[in-house]
């Protein structure tokens, strides 16, 4: 996949087939909109997902895991449209004909029912239908998904992440929840006490469920495991800065500098402060132990 940011020069010679938003999440109603991308891809049109946001905003995916998965569904070409103001403040229709037609050559959009956009967000559907002619598109208008009778959105997700309910996240993202980072060097506690465990320090822009223990799955370039996931300060031995520490069932080999995808699947229980180290490390059994048990029973693992 090709990625293209930090400019405002998009151009492109093939004909297109353009989805835009902000896809915060790439939640199940956006990879409706990505089906649709695909499907024209394979009659030859160029695939290109265009999205802008605030990056410093906090936001359920880093622009990283947008990219990863973006390029995991199989579209050509991401863009990421900085946010400055010659594209906020640009009319509807100039955005139409000199972005989308002109730079792009999109010969299809592919948008939701409530998209907007331009200045003042003036732009919608109904204006997109009635320009499809003079600049040689068309619009197809994909319907919002819906699960337990509600509109699937980046709300809903960011909602229910709040209330630490990994399920139904997942259920609403259509795959597990990633935390991505690099492992860096911790207090070596985990391993001191028979249980080493991975630290990741995540995108500050990153949102994160409650403090507590998750049960999890990490992936990096050369494994896949299940895990059980702190996320928080430490408070027993007087940590501050919020962090991802995972202990990995199997895994012992030195990770440092490494990238690892930690997948939260769970809520165990809130983060607490132990009376003792002896304390926090029989809670950690116990931790594992109901790990253990939750994989082996989960249908999906």
């Amino acid at each position: 996949m090709i990625t293209i940011h930090d400019t405002t020069q998009f151009r492109q010679a093939q004909p297109s087939v353009v989805t835009l938003g902000k896809f915060d999440g790439i939640h199940r109603g956006h990879q409706k909109l990505i089906r649709e991308v695909l499907r024209l891809q394979d009659l030859g049109y160029y695939g290109i997902a265009f999205t802008i946001a605030p990056e410093e905003s906090p936001a359920l995916l880093t622009v990283q895991e947008k990219e990863d998965l973006f390029e995991a569904f199989g579209v050509d070409c991401m863009i990421r449209c900085p946010y400055v103001p010659e594209i906020l403040g640009m009319e509807p229709e100039t955005f139409v004909s000199d972005v989308l037609a002109d730079q792009m050559k999109a010969r299809y959009l592919v948008v939701g029912t409530d998209f907007r956009f331009g200045r003042a967000r003036r732009g919608d559907v109904a204006m997109l239908e009635k320009l499809q002619g003079k600049y040689g598109f068309r619009l197809i208008v994909v319907e919002k998904e819906r699960y337990e009778g509600r509109e699937i959105s980046s709300t809903y997700v960011k909602e229910a992440l709040a209330g630490a309910d990994m399920e139904l996240v997942n259920r609403l993202l259509g795959y597990a929840y990633p935390v991505t980072g690099v492992v860096e060097h911790g207090r070596r506690l985990g391993r001191r006490i028979g249980m080493p465990t991975i630290n990741l320090t995540p995108d500050g822009r990153k949102l994160l469920p409650p403090k507590g223990v998750y049960f999890s799955e990490a992936l990096s370039g050369h494994f896949r495991c299940h895990g059980v996931t702190n996320i928080g300060c430490k408070p027993t031995v007087g940590g501050e800065t919020v962090g991802v520490e995972t202990y990995l069932y199997g895994i012992h080999e030195d990770l440092y500098g490494e990238s690892v995808k930690v997948m939260l699947k769970h809520y165990r229980r809130p983060e607490r402060k132990f009376a003792s180290i002896d304390d926090l490390k029989a809670q950690m059994q116990d931790d594992i132990r109901a790990g253990e048990k939750y994989f082996q029973t989960s249908f999906f693992g």
